[in-house]
């Protein structure tokens, strides 16, 4: 294959050792690099062209550069993939242990003991499948709130599944978020509002709030419907939202319920199952708000709802 060829399928970007194995002399190559049509960029590669550098171009160039066994990971094979709206400071590659790693302005190669040949999609670029990068971002992110964010995104945009993340949480056998990242996945599966209620309720104890009434029903115009959370006395709602209620198919039927309960005259908080997880003061701060504009106050007994 031709070394334009090859670079047409790599954003202009290819490897010494490809440049070599198409026929090319080093003195051929230095040439051309001293001429200014190509420049060397990292320890081996080559940019055939001296112009700006696309994202694509410098993912082909993390990967190039740290070796034949180099694949993007993580939060940069979500990048790659499609995942929209999420930026990283530096692409992350994953080498198997055992391999030198050399470092790269803007790239952040580490050795894995996890990467396996069936991690790997069948993408040109070399890069770990998106069931996979999103578990590993999970794993690797700096905060637990940026794990999360990470593989909710995924699952909201349509890159993986609920299952397929299941499937690849059970090959983690230790790590500090594994419990965490589970629980993620249930909650993204649509499995933990119930959970998600009890917390409420508990926790409302442990602070001294009214304790709430779970799954008490409503009747509206377009059936039957019930409440996660309410304290009917004082007028005040609590909705415990998994991740799944964002989507789309959620959207329309919770905006209806919310403005039913408005109507009514009810004041409505919507609490996030991840709000339970990274924000809970916040959380429970506005809950308090919203009982003691009703009337509520901490002279009164605690366990009437």
């Amino acid at each position: 294959m031709e070394l334009e060829t090859i670079a047409a399928l790599q954003a202009e970007v290819v490897s010494v050792h490809q440049a070599y194995r198409t026929g090319l002399t080093a003195a051929e190559v230095e040439a051309d690099v001293r001429a200014r049509r190509w420049r060397r960029v990292g320890h081996q590669c080559l940019v055939l062209h001296t112009g700006p550098l696309v994202q694509e171009a410098r993912e082909w160039l993390a990967v190039l550069d740290a070796g034949p066994r180099a694949c993007l990971d993580g939060a940069s094979s979500l990048i790659r993939a499609g995942l929209k709206n999420y930026d990283v400071d530096r692409i992350r590659v994953s080498v198997p242990r055992g391999v030198p790693v050399r470092s790269m302005e803007g790239v952040d190669v580490r050795q894995t003991r996890r990467l396996r040949l069936d991690d790997l999609s069948d993408d040109r670029l070399p890069r770990t499948r998106t069931p996979v990068a999103a578990v590993r971002a999970g794993l690797w992110a700096r905060t637990d709130r940026q794990a999360g964010l990470l593989v909710s995104m995924a699952v909201q945009q349509r890159l993986t599944s609920p299952a397929e993340l299941a499937v690849e949480m059970m090959r983690v056998r230790r790590d500090r978020r594994r419990m965490l990242l589970n629980e993620l996945v249930v909650e993204i599966g649509g499995g933990a509002e119930s959970l998600g209620e009890i917390d409420v309720a508990r926790e409302c104890r442990s602070r001294g709030l009214p304790e709430p009434t779970r799954q008490s029903a409503r009747k509206g115009p377009n059936g039957r419907w019930f409440l996660d959370v309410e304290w009917k006395r004082y007028g005040v709602v609590v909705e415990v939202d998994g991740i799944q209620h964002a989507w789309a198919q959620h959207v329309v039927g919770d905006a209806l319920r919310q403005n039913e309960l408005a109507i009514a005259g009810a004041l409505v908080l919507r609490l996030p199952l991840s709000g339970l997880r990274w924000a809970p003061d916040e959380f429970y701060a506005q809950v308090e708000s919203a009982l003691r504009s009703r009337g509520w106050s901490r002279r009164w007994p605690s366990g009437t709802s």
